[in-house]
Formats: structure tokens, C-alpha cells, sequence
């Protein structure tokens, strides 16, 4: 048994300690938001936050995160950063087909939760890795400057 940290609930799940974070999210609890993407932590549809960092599930073992705080796109939004993130986005207009968006906005809340005012170097840093593969990364950027001034 492998006891996590899930969006501020203790969970067990009786996975082998090598299971991918990912997969013990979707497959054990249903939490489905987090997409499998590339399998490689090269695409960022996998991304949740660990202790408030980004971080690739599909290549965290569930024994790596035990006794960590593990949020997901399912409670982003009862942050302050992940609410505006979401608002935004919503405004925006961002995704299309939407596969990769719950990985996007990880990234973008966890960006504005360390950095209120991001620049544009600030934002091509923290969303490199996080492909879209409809190209909606004008929208992405856009969404992230008006969450930027909702936050401030």
C-alpha cells in the first residue's frame, strides 16, 4: 500500500511502488483530468503539482511521492493562482480540442503562484515542454497575462 497526499486527502492504493504517479491517479482514484500524453515527461499532459512544483506524473513513481501534497487539475481551481488560470482561459478562449490543457494550466498556476507579474521569458520558460499540438499558445500566453492582472 502506498499512502499519498491527493488534493489535501490521504489515499491508499494498493499499487507496486514503481506504478507511475499518473496511472495510480487515473486508474486507481478516477481522477481522469491528468492526460497520458508521451509517457516520456516529454509532451507536459501529465503535469500536477508536488508540494507546489510542476512535475511530470508519468514518470513519478508513487513511492516518490508519498507524504507529498499532490494537486491535480480536479482542485487547482481552489487555489488563488489555479482560479485565475482557469478564469482566464475561459476568457481567452484557449483550448480547442483540449487534451493538453489540464497540463497547461498546471504549469501556468504554478508560474503565477512563484511569480505574480511573468514577463514573456518567464512564461516560455515555465510552459516549454507543454506541447499543443492545435498551436494555441498565442491564447495560452494571453491567458496567462490576464491572470497575471487578476492576481495583482
Amino acid at each position: 500500500m502506498i499512502a499519498l497526499n491527493v488534493n489535501g486527502k490521504r489515499v491508499e492504493v494498493d499499487a507496486e511502488a514503481d506504478t507511475p504517479l499518473l496511472w495510480v491517479l487515473r486508474d486507481y482514484l478516477d481522477m481522469t483530468g491528468t492526460k497520458f500524453g508521451c509517457g516520456m515527461a516529454l509532451c507536459g499532459a501529465c503535469t500536477v503539482h508536488i508540494d507546489g512544483q510542476p512535475t511530470r506524473s508519468c514518470v513519478t513513481p508513487a513511492s516518490a511521492v508519498a507524504g507529498k501534497s499532490i494537486t491535480t487539475i480536479e482542485a487547482i481551481g481552489a487555489t488563488r493562482a489555479g482560479k485565475a488560470v482557469q478564469d482566464a482561459w475561459v476568457a481567452e478562449n484557449v483550448p480547442q480540442c483540449g487534451y493538453c490543457q489540464s497540463g497547461q494550466v498546471m504549469s501556468a498556476a504554478a508560474l503565477l503562484a512563484s511569480k505574480k507579474n511573468p514577463g514573456d521569458a518567464d512564461i516560455d520558460s515555465a510552459m516549454s515542454g507543454n506541447i499543443c499540438r492545435c498551436a494555441t499558445y498565442p491564447r495560452i500566453r494571453a491567458a496567462i497575462k490576464r491572470a497575471a492582472r487578476g492576481l495583482a
